[in-house]
């Protein structure tokens, strides 16, 4: 009955990768995601690892600072205001969650007319545009 047991963590994990892509821009922490899924934080973590390669905080920095790449590509806001808009409450923390994950400071990024997507189709802008961990980067080029 194993296989049944595996299914239902799939399940339940997908249920918080939902979540998180829903309500990326809402304070959210692994305790109150573990909590709406009746786990506790430590089992939630392993298991979201486990399933998708990496922390549900990861998977939430991941998310938000996608949305804050597209928005700054857009130009029509300040890089503070993207800051709030996506969920970060300090300035100095999003920029530099974002500084590790881009590889440049948000405002460069904005700057850089090469970032823009522009007669690229969706599907294919939103892979392109993901972040990337440095260190995962590293790992790509000297492969």
């Amino acid at each position: 009955m194993a296989g049944s047991s595996d299914r239902t963590d799939i399940i339940t994990m997908r249920r918080v990768r939902d979540r998180i892509d829903r309500d990326f821009a809402r304070p959210l922490n692994v305790e109150d995601l573990a909590r709406g899924v009746h786990m506790s934080a430590g089992h939630l973590s392993r298991e979201f690892h486990r399933i998708y390669g990496e922390p549900p905080y990861s998977y939430l920095m991941t998310r938000r600072i996608e949305r804050a790449m597209m928005l700054l590509r857009r130009g029509d806001l300040t890089v503070t205001e993207i800051c709030f808009a996506v969920g970060f409450s300090s300035l100095g923390t999003f920029s530099t969650r974002f500084s590790e994950l881009v590889g440049v400071s948000p405002s460069a990024y904005r700057d850089d007319p090469s970032r823009s997507v522009d007669g690229i189709p969706p599907c294919l802008a939103r892979q392109v545009t993901r972040p990337v961990r440095n260190r995962e980067a590293s790992a790509r080029a000297s492969a």
